[in-house]
This record gives structure tokens, sequence and C-alpha cells, in this order.
């Protein structure tokens, strides 16, 4: 696709978005171009914020905002078809390494359930296949999840990436869910209720799940027990409880579970912080004023395209050596997403090139981040002896 000679900063991030893309319509690939170069240039997802940044024939604002709010309406824009060929074509990049998978849900306007697989990423969460449901609740079904995970199951097959681990929180654990996970070989690790009785694979009932009673830094696996009810196994069973505080940790794993799989599940933290930096991080979700779950849909797309373009931004410029030119620290401190808008932000103020590439990369991370930084809300925990894990996020 060939665009016309621009100066300016909207005009060359605008020409540097289209020309990462696969795109099958010219006309939309425009549009969401400058869309996802308003969002990364104001880091606000109003309609009206990006206004400024569009160059175009017209010239009034609200003809700019008419041509937006069209694009979040038409039924030719598919997130999943959209996303799908930049996700895929980044990936490409992967090789042979696991594919850590994370699947949540977030309420949005307490109206909206906004449904979510990503990849884990070096401490972020990048979006695979996001799904808005005009939902009362963050709790699904698993028949509103399995749609979504056969999307990414058909993009990672493309891919042929097959080593694959998935985890998700107790509000998602089902029976049916881990059937499904088991069909098409993908290990997990799932958070699982207290409620849930543990049978020995003599049929004999082992215990209730919250009956067992922990002390401090304390564990206690289960293997090849069923779950009672669903009389679904054999499974694995991990159980374990922090320095400090009451609550305990009970995890569900298809493989024998030990330490480590406290330390796995505790991976899928990260798409929490995914979904802080698009709330009220980042990009601030919170100040859009849509309210219908297509148009949610097709924004969180933009927000998805930006949030890829900036981490592969960062990973490539830690990878140049550059990284500290816009990180001020000796040791790596941002995340790959803050450094990757820095990158774009230095190279649009020097007329340098951005975005020439896009790739995620499967190998452990060049240069870990340094430093401690907040644990996440819901795990008041520190782990130093015995089996202390800490669950840590990056700013």
């Amino acid at each position: 696709m060939t665009t016309e000679n621009a100066t300016g900063d909207a005009p060359r991030l605008y020409q540097a978005v289209l020309q990462t893309g696969l795109w099958n319509d010219a006309r939309n690939a425009r549009t969401l171009a400058w869309m996802v170069c308003g969002v990364l240039l104001s880091q606000c997802p109003a309609l009206p914020a990006w206004v400024p940044y569009l160059h175009s024939r017209a010239t009034l604002a609200q003809s700019t905002e008419r041509r937006y709010r069209r694009w979040l309406d038409s039924p030719a824009t598919v997130p999943t078809v959209v996303y799908g060929s930049l996700i895929t074509h980044a990936l490409r990049d992967w090789g042979g390494h696991p594919v850590v998978l994370a699947l949540d849900t977030s309420m949005l306007f307490e109206k909206f359930c906004l449904i979510r697989v990503a990849v884990l990423f070096r401490g972020r969460a990048v979006p695979l296949v996001s799904r808005v449901l005009e939902h009362p609740s963050a709790q699904v079904s698993t028949a509103q999840l399995l749609p979504v995970l056969a999307e990414v199951k058909g993009m990672l097959d493309l891919l042929g990436l097959q080593r694959v681990r998935l985890l998700a929180d107790r509000g998602l654990c089902d029976t049916a869910l881990m059937a499904w996970l088991r069909v098409y070989g993908w290990h997990y690790r799932i958070r699982i209720k207290s409620n849930l009785i543990l049978v020995a694979p003599d049929g004999q009932r082992l215990c209730k799940v919250g009956e067992v009673r922990l002390s401090p830094m304390e564990t206690r696996c289960f293997h090849n027990v069923t779950l009672i009810g669903q009389h679904f196994g054999p499974v694995h069973v991990a159980l374990g409880r922090p320095l400090d505080g009451p609550e305990q940790w009970q995890v569900v794993s298809d493989e024998p579970t030990s330490i480590e799989t406290f330390a796995e599940y505790g991976e899928r933290f990260q798409i929490e912080e995914g979904f802080l930096d698009e709330r009220s991080g980042l990009f601030g979700l919170k100040a859009s004023k849509l309210r219908d779950a297509a148009r949610l849909e097709r924004l969180i797309l933009v927000l998805a395209v930006a949030t890829l373009l900036l981490v592969s931004e960062g990973v490539q410029l830690v990878q140049r050596g550059d990284r500290r030119h816009v990180d001020p620290h000796w040791q790596r401190a941002l995340s790959y997403l803050k450094i990757g808008l820095r990158a774009v932000l230095y190279a649009l103020s020097r007329g340098q090139a951005v975005f020439r590439r896009l790739t995620l990369q499967g190998e452990p991370d060049p240069e870990p981040p340094s430093g401690q930084t907040r644990p996440h809300a819901g795990l008041q925990t520190t782990l130093e002896v015995g089996w202390q894990l800490v669950f840590r996020s990056h700013s």
C-alpha cells in the first residue's frame, strides 16, 4: 500500500501505522490508522481528542468525528479479522518457545463485560482476542468463553505454536473449560473455589478444599485426584498459604503440582496490569462515552493495535541497546509498553522512523526489570524463604 509524502508528527505516524498492517480494506485501514495515531498522541480514547491529529480534506471537526463514528458502527469492521493479521504477523518471530496465555474478564461501565485472552510477554499481556458483551457480571459461562478460545487456537495453529499454557482465575474455573483444554492439548493453571471436593483415585473422599487449613508458608499438593460432582480427573491441585494474609491459594493443574505452580499461576496478574493500562492508565478507557457493545469492541481493537505497536517498538529499542535514550534508569524499570511510547515520541521529535517491523519474540527477556514495584493489590504476599512468592508488576 502506498501513502502520500507528509510532514509533521501525526502524518508520519499515520504512514508508519498504515505500513505495518496486512490490510484487506484500504479505506477502513486508513481510518483505523488515523484512530491509532489519535490515541497514541492524545493518550485518550475519546473521539473528540483525536480530531486534531487527522489530516484530510474535511475542515470541520464534526466531519472528522463523524468519520470515526461511522468506522465504529460499521459491521464490515470485524475486530478479529483486522487485529488477527497484525498479531499473527508479530508472533511469527516467537520461535519454538512455550506460549503462556491469560484468560480473564473485566467490567466496563458496570454494564459490559470484556472477555480477553492475551499472550503474556515480559511483564505485560498483549491482547490476542477481545470480546465485549452486554452482561451485568464479570462471571460468564463457558459457552461464552469457548468461541473466544477457538479463535485464539486458530491463530496459534496457523503459526504452528502448540506448546500452550492457559492461566485463569477462579471465576472461570469450570470442568467443561478444562475438558476443552485437555482435548486440544493445552496445559492450564486455574485457581479453584473452596467448595470443591477432592477424591482419591480409589474413589475415597479426601477433603473439601476449604477444609484444609495451612500454616503460613505451608503448601500441600494432591496428585491424580478427581473433582467430585463433575467427576472430572485426573487433575493435580496445589494449596498454599502465603507468609502474611489469611487467604489460601488453591490452583488446579493438568500437570503435577509443586511450589512452582504458584509462580506459574502468578503470571496471570500481568493481564490485570493490561486492563489497568486500558481503563485508567496509559489509555484511560473510562473517558470514553461509548455505551454500545459493538462500538466498545471496535474501540478496544484500536487500543489493542496501539498496545501491540508500542510493545513491539519497546522490544526493538531494547534490542538495539538504545533503551537509555528514553529511560533514565541504569537498568530497565519501565514496561515495554511505556518504553515503546517514549521511543515513538522520541523518534517523532527527531524525524526518525517508527514501527519498522512488528515482532514479539518468545525467548527470555534480555533485560529483565530491576528493583521492586508494587505487588498486585490482591496479593499481599512476600515470599523469602520456604515457598514465598512475590507477584510483581512493572510500572
